[in-house]
């Protein structure tokens, strides 16, 4: 059972704070609700207390785990199971995101990255890659003890300048040609 001020991570939707425990009439039966404020999209959330397993709400992870997050981002792919159908990498990556593990919604984050530097992504794929980096985003600024700027300047840089990656890349387009007086 979580506290108020406890800071927890809803998968899909990314981590917050419980601000209240309530009561709440539903059908004629009372039901307790953690009411979850979620500052990063700032809405709030009302979590059954009874569906907590269900829904997969757990503890934000701790700042020893945040380098782990950070190497399996900038990582390469060990495997890309479901190279060409574009709907079963959508499935499988739609599957890591629900799972509500950081370590796997930092996977397709990676994988997604790293398709739009070769191929570039469709929209549901941008769609995904925006909620995979929101919801990293929410989790990593909630770490107790973590520079919030330095999280987001990472964020930033990884998210915005895809050279960021430890790799090399080419520089785009032709060099151009110095010009003669």
């Amino acid at each position: 059972m979580f506290n108020v001020g406890d800071k927890v991570v809803y998968p899909m939707h990314g981590a917050g704070v419980i601000e209240a425990i309530e009561d709440r009439e539903v059908l004629g039966a009372k039901v307790k609700y953690y009411v979850m404020n979620m500052p990063l999209g700032g809405i709030k959330v009302m979590i059954p207390l009874d569906n907590v397993e269900k829904v997969g709400l757990r503890d934000v992870i701790v700042k020893s785990a945040v380098g782990e997050v950070f190497s399996i981002l900038e990582g390469t792919e060990e495997e890309e199971p479901a190279n060409g159908n574009w709907n079963r990498r959508y499935r499988a990556n739609m599957d890591k995101i629900k799972s509500g593990n950081i370590y796997k919604v930092a996977e397709v984050a990676r994988s997604l990255l790293a398709r739009e530097e070769e191929k570039g992504l469709s929209s549901g794929e941008r769609r995904m890659l925006e909620s995979a980096r929101q919801i990293l985003a929410s989790e990593l600024l909630m770490v107790k003890g973590i520079d919030r700027e330095e999280v987001m300047a990472y964020l930033e840089r990884l998210f915005n300048h895809r050279h960021s990656w430890g790799r090399q890349y080419p520089a785009k387009g032709p060099a151009k040609e110095p010009e003669k007086e």
